[in-house]
């Protein structure tokens, strides 16, 4: 069963503006990373799953495949500790995947200069046409899991689903968990929906919908008060779903944050 790696937020030519955000809303962002590929990005950190935003930088080599990505939610990304058997497994199972890849991107600690290296391995976009899907081999966590990287002001801990759309979503959700080696719960079969596939620390719900889309994720805080205090001044509207339970909407961004706290 796979693990959810990160879950990408796409701010494609206005990465400054989706760190400004972030940033007001109490999150702690990596310093701003520069991929081999031509695109740029920010993590914010948990000790599992973390959130990306990624986009491109104003000027040099601009990645295509991040220019032609939808904006807001477009990317699942899940573990692997062996790109070339996640490539072979995926082929077996019928997917067709791209090969894997290589890129890597500066990472500087204590004033030393690192290269943090990744390896992995892409789904095509007819596997879900609502965004990209694919799975990363970290070749040096150590750059990326920093202590220093894992205090959110406010108090943001982990991510605990993703919801997307399908027009089909229980074949959908059947070519996600093959494809994760996850299963699927919930549905009509259940009494409940949306369906669920469930991954080893993560779930992602499929909900009918027109198109292909993603369209929020699920993240647990210590508690909500860290990021409550923080959206007046951030434009950002809350609105309470449940007890412990908000949704913020980031228009800008085009997407949504169901936020939970732990108590």
């Amino acid at each position: 069963m796979a693990a959810l790696d990160h879950v990408v937020i796409n701010a494609l030519r206005d990465t400054d503006a989706g760190e400004a955000l972030f940033s007001a809303l109490g999150f702690l962002l990596t310093p701003r990373g520069y991929h081999t590929l031509g695109s740029v990005n920010h993590l914010m950190m948990t000790p599992g799953a973390y959130l990306e935003i990624v986009g491109v930088p104003p000027e040099g080599r601009q990645r295509q495949e991040v220019l032609d990505s939808p904006r807001g939610l477009n990317g699942i990304v899940l573990k692997t500790s062996d790109a070339d058997a996640t490539f072979e497994r995926l082929g077996a199972a019928g997917f067709d995947p791209l090969p894997p890849m290589d890129f890597s991107r500066p990472v500087t600690i204590d004033g030393q200069e690192h290269e943090a290296s990744f390896r992995t391995v892409r789904l095509k976009p007819d596997f879900f046409g609502g965004g990209r899907i694919y799975f990363c081999h970290h070749l040096t966590p150590e750059l990326v899991w920093r202590p220093e990287w894992l205090n959110h002001p406010n108090g943001f801990r982990a991510i605990e689903r993703i919801e997307v759309e399908s027009p089909d979503a229980r074949a959908t959700a059947e070519r996600f968990a093959t494809a994760f080696e996850g299963t699927v719960a919930g549905g009509a079969e259940a009494g409940s929906s949306p369906l669920r596939v469930v991954l080893e620390d993560c779930e992602i719900h499929i909900h009918d919908g027109p198109r292909d889309r993603m369209r929020a994720t699920g993240i647990v805080f210590d508690a909500l008060e860290g990021v409550l205090d923080r959206v007046a001044a951030a434009g950002i509207a809350a609105t309470a779903t449940a007890p412990g339970q908000v949704t913020l909407d980031l228009p800008d961004l085009e997407t949504t944050l169901h936020c939970r706290a732990t108590a």
